[in-house]
Parts: C-alpha cells; structure tokens; sequence
C-alpha cells in the first residue's frame, strides 16, 4: 500500500519499509528485496569483486554474514538474505548435499530414503541445534546486530519441498495420494524442524521469514493436493512463524491458475510467485493479498539495462507491494542489471 500521508513520505529505513508493507501499513514506496535460499543474489561478480566466495561461505558463519553484507551493498537490494541455498534443512533430514562451487548453487545429490515409508525419524530438538543450522543462525545474528536498519530475512524451504529433499519426489507425490499417513507423517516431521529453526531465527533477530516451497506448485499437485499439504502445511508453519512475532512470506513457483480460489486462504504475510503469473490481476481479483515480485530471472540474466528498468517500473505502476526477483538469480546475472532493477524501484 503506497500512501502520501505524512507516515508514508518521511524517510522510512528499509526495515521500516518492509515490516510496514508486509502489515498492509502506508509507505513511500515498494521494498525492493531478495529474500535468499533459491533467491540467492550472490553472483559470480559481487563474490569476485569482493573475494568473500562460495561455497565456503555455506559453512562458515562469518563468511555468510560477510556475503549477505556484500549482495545488500553491492546489488541495491534491501534487505540481507541468508542463507545461500535450499540445503540446509536436507542435509540435516539425511539427504546427500553437494555444496557446488562459485558458479553452481548447491544440490540435493541424492535423497536418502525410498519412500515415505522408510524415513528414519531423528530428535528434531538435537537437528535444530547442529549442523548448517547453527551457521545460518549465527550469520543472521551478527547480521541484524550490525544492521538495525536493514532487515535480515531469513529463508527456509518449505514443507513439501523439505520432505521431498529426503524421500525420492516422484515417490513421494504418488504417496501424498496412496499412502496419506506415512507421507503426512513426514511432513509433520520436517514442519517441526522448521518451526524449530524459524524460532532460532526469530531470537537471533531476524525480521521475517521467508519460505520457497518449489514443489508445492498447484501444477504439480493440482487444487485438491495443493489444498490438502502446500496449503495446510505452510498455513501450520506460518501460525507458528507468527506466533514468534514476525512476519511470514511464502513464495510458490510455477502457474497458480488452478489453485487461485485458494489463494486467499494462505495465511502469509505476502506471496511472491513466478514471472508467468499477472501480479496485477492477483491483486485486482484478491485486494487483500500483499504481491511480491515477480521480474523474470531470464531477463535479469540475459536483457539489457534499459529493458529490465522498463519492466521494473511496470510491476512499479501496476502496485506491486514488493519488489523483487521472480523464482531465483541465475550465477552468472550481471551487477549492472541487478542494480537497474533496484535503482529503477528508487526512483534512480
């Protein structure tokens, strides 16, 4: 919600911008964001230009905090995103993790477990305390320590993307329809660990948590699916995530044409989605709904200044709440088109 009151036209940190927009509060102008995990604005050319790279700095709380501070300087975005990647919470649920390189993101090289059925359930309490989790955790403390101003969002994976990091996919979508009980019992199981993470987070400082739920898509899971696990799963999540006292936004790849009715039960503070969905008609058929988004990472990638100004300024125009990539940044995006991205959201 752009407002011209006098609360909206002083000069607002980005902290206040986000946190106001997200509670549907006036505010001079849309954040401009990129919120980590799948979104990760580490590219080649700010970890070159800075010699704070990947993938050491998955591993290493310093390091992290020392990227994350680069990516919000470097880029124009406004906040500071950790962690890196979607591997975390895999790697602790038992998957086999390849942390990548400068260039490549890491990935899920193996899941550890056939079917739903098979999953070993380990002390969610003792996860939440160990592992990749304790870097993220502490990066993100340092973070909101040294910048008051800016807000730290944290992003996590969602809970039918973590469960399908540890059971085969394919196997876990048909289990979802024919076995309900073992494959509900695993997302209970990485829905606690998550709650569990997010509230670490919570008291290290972070402003929001993000969540990016990729294989929750309604073209996977078609409406009745959707409604069943993405949208019960991440509603339980997002009750929980509030109950710390921050806000929750949950980003869902792929068309959302077959579960828009649905969309308004989404208990997120805002949802961010693909660059083929019409933010616009989002927010003209659900007013309530806070749009984040949606500039197409191909364009980011490969189109020039001018062009990526121009589609900026119509997510702008079409009111837009909030700013940012669509579904990720390829490694190789340049600065020089981040930075019209952002520079064209203030006005630059």
């Amino acid at each position: 919600m752009v407002a011209s009151n006098q609360a909206a036209t002083r000069k607002l940190t980005p902290k206040e911008r986000l946190l106001r927009t997200l509670r549907k509060e006036p505010v001079d102008r849309p954040p401009v964001i990129c919120m980590g995990g799948m979104m990760n604005a580490a590219v080649v050319e700010v970890m070159r230009k800075t010699g704070h790279t990947l993938p050491a700095a998955h591993s290493d709380a310093a390091r992290m905090a020392d990227l994350a501070q680069d990516v919000h300087v470097h880029t124009g975005f406004e906040n500071l995103g950790v962690p890196f990647c979607m591997t975390v919470e895999a790697e602790l649920l038992g998957a086999d993790i390849d942390l990548g390189s400068l260039e490549c993101e890491p990935k899920i090289a193996k899941e550890n477990f056939p079917s739903a059925e098979a999953v070993q359930f380990r002390d969610i309490e003792a996860m939440a305390h160990s592992g990749r989790i304790d870097v993220v955790v502490e990066a993100a403390r340092r973070l909101a320590r040294d910048n008051p101003d800016v807000p730290v969002v944290a992003s996590l994976t969602g809970p039918v993307s973590a469960a399908a990091s540890i059971v085969d996919p394919l196997t876990f979508y048909k289990e979802l329809r024919r076995n309900p009980e073992a494959a509900e019992r695993v997302l209970d199981y990485v829905t606690g660990l998550l709650s569990l993470f997010a509230a670490r987070l919570a008291d290290a400082g972070v402003a929001a948590i993000a969540v990016a739920d990729p294989s929750a898509t309604g073209e996977i899971l078609g409406p009745k699916m959707f409604e069943a696990y993405a949208l019960r799963y991440n509603n339980l999540f997002a009750g929980r995530v509030h109950a710390l006292g921050i806000p929750f936004i949950l980003h869902i790849c792929g068309d959302l044409k077959v579960v828009n009715p649905l969309l308004p039960r989404l208990e997120s503070d805002a949802l961010s989605t693909d660059a083929m969905v019409s933010l616009p008609n989002i927010k003209k058929e659900f007013p309530a709904i806070t749009t984040m988004g949606n500039l197409s990472t191909f364009a980011l990638e490969w189109d020039g200044e001018e062009k990526i100004r121009r589609m900026t300024r119509r997510l702008v125009d079409a009111g837009v709440d909030i700013i940012s990539p669509a579904c990720g940044l390829s490694t190789s995006t340049r600065l020089d088109a981040i930075r019209a991205m952002t520079d064209a959201v203030k006005g630059k």
